[in-house]
């Protein structure tokens, strides 16, 4: 028996388990909905535009959608376009991959301030997110960001960075005005701990001393190692290497410090609150001091500043959205489950049948694409085990589905558009000629509009004139006229 699976979510988790389960032996058939008209979820839309090596990973996806048995069904929206219930009729299992989108939550006051940033939200826009609004409020001189992760590291980054600098990359010409606009001139990044427990991976910290006209200013006084914190050390080579390059960088010549734009690092400092002046603006990080407690952990000392700043990013984690018609817990942020089967809810040992989840909607946004691999794995073992004892049914089918979502006008985007779409984007990249800094020309440029995603990859035309604005429900509302696919009124 041919079984039919439904796959929700086409990232690293989704075509990772969709790869593993097409090689498990079993006569199966998988279609990999996207809600977006393209796929690769973060690696598109999560990884800052000038990490190239990271976007590497494309390559590997690419290739594994690229065989053709694994249908990708993109621009169609679980819970909005369909509904579960509708997945699991005509589908014998489904597998819940759809990552974690939002920002996880940080209860301080003042962090409902109107300059008073998610991490998630600002990376959508500098990725183009269709979802998203053109044009983001880059008024502020002076920033602080909160986290110590690689995400903290890239929006420092590209907020201090200069934007001709970014050119080399696929960032959208809409973006790209809009940094050109941005009056910065210091990013504050903070982290409540000490350097033996900051997050940033080596290389992420290497670039970001690397970036033209811009220092990188930590304080010798933020230095300091209990026994919790050697243990980590002693235990981590990457870890090593972090606290080693962080070392380098505090040890440079104040006098040295000449960039026009500056990123300082403060460890040891935890938010305590976010500021704001008479109008309700911000105007002001304020901080406790923290000191090493033996264990690696931190207590407060009681002693607080203020660091005047206009605008606060926090990047203190992801946090998953659930899906209507699943379970969900809304602690963890996550799909309960036990090893993939996806239970009927947290803290529940009942398992739904022919439901499963893997990745970061499975166990929370922790981990790089080695532990979406191994999710991934357990995930179809339990699948596959599941058929094999023949409890995997359904009554409907696959191309029933798609009847429904062609009569509901859902402009589904197949593997075939998308090729269409990348080769247009790629092209929009060769049109913009020689880079005036660097010489050569871009790999891309990305399309930002989703009717415009959609238009270019069914085939109906080039969509240099109608462009739909995000909506509510992450559909385009009523079209407006634009000057071209960036999304630049007219």
């Amino acid at each position: 028996m041919n079984l039919k699976v439904a796959v929700v979510g086409a990232g690293p988790a989704g075509i990772y388990a969709s790869d593993i389960l097409s090689k498990s032996g079993l006569d199966v058939s998988i279609d990999l909905f996207e809600r977006l008209p393209a796929p690769y979820g973060l690696v598109r839309y999560g990884v800052a535009p000038d990490h190239p090596r990271i976007k590497q990973i494309i390559v590997a996806l690419y290739k594994i959608l690229q065989r053709g048995d694994i249908r990708l069904l993109g621009n169609v929206e679980v819970g909005l376009d369909v509904s579960f219930a509708e997945l699991e009729e005509n589908y014998d299992a489904v597998i819940i991959a759809t990552g974690a989108d939002r920002d996880a939550p940080l209860d301080i006051p003042g962090i409902g301030l109107p300059q008073s940033y998610g991490a998630a939200d600002f990376v959508s826009w500098y990725d183009g997110n269709p979802d998203y609004p053109r044009t983001w409020p880059l008024n502020a001189k002076e920033v602080a960001v909160l986290g110590v992760g690689n995400v903290a590291l890239d929006i420092s980054r590209i907020l201090a960075k200069h934007p001709e600098d970014l050119l080399p990359t696929e960032i959208p010409p809409n973006v790209y005005e809009g940094l050109v606009a941005n009056p910065v001139t210091d990013v504050h990044i903070f982290g409540r701990r000490g350097p033996a427990q900051v997050k940033f991976t080596p290389l992420e910290l290497r670039e970001l001393g690397k970036v033209p006209d811009v220092d990188l200013i930590i304080s010798e006084e933020d230095f300091d190692f209990d026994e919790g914190s050697e243990e980590a050390l002693r235990s981590s080579n990457q870890q090593r290497q972090v606290v080693k390059t962080l070392t380098q960088y505090a040890s440079v010549d104040p006098e040295k410090h000449q960039a026009s734009r500056r990123i300082h690092l403060h460890l040891f400092e935890a938010p305590v609150e976010i500021l704001a002046d008479e109008d309700g603006n911000v105007r002001a990080l304020r901080t406790e001091r923290t000191e090493l407690v033996g264990d690696g952990n931190v207590r407060g000392t009681g002693v607080f500043h203020e660091w005047p700043v206009q605008a606060v990013y926090r990047a203190v984690g992801y946090y998953s959205s659930p899906i209507d018609g699943a379970p969900f817990d809304p602690v963890r942020g996550v799909v309960p489950n036990a090893g993939g089967r996806v239970l009927e809810e947290p803290g529940s040992h009942e398992v739904i049948p022919a439901l499963y989840a893997t990745g970061w909607i499975k166990r929370g946004p922790v981990g790089l694409i080695g532990s979406t691999k191994s999710d991934a794995q357990e995930t179809i073992a339990n699948l596959v085990a599941d058929a094999e004892a023949g409890v995997l049914t359904s009554t409907g089918s696959p191309e029933q589905l798609l009847a429904m979502l062609e009569a509901r006008g859902v402009p589904v985007v197949t593997w075939d558009g998308w090729e269409m779409l990348d080769a247009y984007e790629r092209e929009l990249g060769s049109e913009f000629g020689e880079l005036p800094r660097t010489g050569g020309i871009r790999e891309r440029v990305k399309v930002v509009s989703r009717l415009a995603m959609t238009t270019i990859a069914r085939g109906e035309g080039r969509p240099e004139t109608l462009i739909g604005e995000p909506g509510e429900l992450g559909k385009p509302s009523a079209p407006e006229r634009f000057d071209d696919y960036t999304g630049y009124k007219q």
